[in-house]
């Protein structure tokens, strides 16, 4: 376990994986009648709280500071709360596979926001693996594009705004990480922070009655709630590890995962293109991980 978490590769392999995993479970809890926003509350909630948990078992607390409130306000608004409102929202609107495309943009926009604010930026070798694994969410995205459903344009801009918000997100993370704080802290407290924002909006808008149809997918709420917990504990990780860059990579491998997963668990297929775009995925981030390791 101690090489995985020291390990980029590993990191991104299983941060990107969960990642991948909770667009077919958005779907079926959709599918359920579970609204958008109480999903992403699912989400927050569970993984806020059971690394809270995790935290009082070591016998550590969430110290708060004005800087760390800072961090968890900002980072649960533009990493968690609106991105998943959104994803969660699109997902009806736009398909599963579509809006998971929409990850795959957040490496280039990441890419572009560290060059802009003079964060880490890649060597050559880390930008052609960039555009390698672009190049396959490209060619997935077009192997798809005629079983898509019929998708509104304005809920295409709307479904652009996510991976705007994710690479915002890795470069403000990075930019602003509270001294001697370590990724379980963070993932808790942002993510505790977004569950409150959630929880807010929906006692004002739909209402406590909304999580009723919570009752028809017991098992799916649990299953996204765990992988959550998960995913952002070894996210934060990749996050010190890897750097905003590397990190955005996760919707890559969240998009190659995804369609292994539609495969199995909900009967979708697919074209030789889209095995071969995620084939392209793959390699992208092997390239990119072994430009990481080069570079330093």
């Amino acid at each position: 376990m101690k090489a995985i978490w020291d390990s980029a590769f590993g990191l991104l392999a299983i941060t990107g994986g969960l990642l991948g995993l909770s667009l077919p479970l958005g779907k079926i809890a959709a599918g359920a009648g579970v609204p958008a926003i109480i999903w992403a509350f699912v989400i927050s909630l569970g993984a806020g709280g059971v690394l809270l948990l995790a935290l009082l078992l070591k016998r550590r607390t969430l110290a708060m500071t004005a800087h760390r409130l800072r961090y968890f306000t900002i980072a649960a608004a533009i990493s968690y709360a609106l991105p998943n409102l959104l994803i969660f929202s699109a997902v009806p609107r736009l398909g599963a596979g579509y809006t998971g495309i929409m990850f795959t943009l957040s490496p280039v926009i990441t890419l572009g926001f560290s060059i802009l604010l003079g964060v880490r930026r890649p060597n050559f070798p880390g930008i052609v693996g960039i555009v390698v694994g672009f190049a396959g969410a490209a060619m997935v995205a077009l192997a798809r594009g005629d079983a898509a459903q019929p998708t509104d344009a304005a809920w295409v801009l709307i479904g652009l705004l996510i991976p705007v918000l994710l690479a915002a997100g890795n470069i403000y993370r990075t930019m602003d990480w509270p001294p001697h704080t370590g990724p379980i802290e963070l993932a808790a407290g942002s993510h505790l922070a977004a569950a409150a924002m959630l929880l807010a909006g929906i006692v004002l808008l739909p209402g406590l009655a909304a999580f009723a149809p919570l009752g028809q997918v017991p098992g799916v709420t649990l299953a996204q709630a765990a992988s959550a917990a998960a995913m952002f504990a070894f996210y934060f990780r990749l996050q010190a590890v890897g750097g905003p860059v590397y990190l955005s990579q996760i919707g890559y491998v969240a998009a190659a995962i995804g369609l292994f997963a539609g495969t199995l668990f909900l009967g979708e297929h697919y074209r030789w293109q889209t095995w071969a775009g995620a084939l392209l995925i793959v390699a992208g981030v092997a390239i990119t991980t072994k430009a990481q390791a080069s570079d330093g």
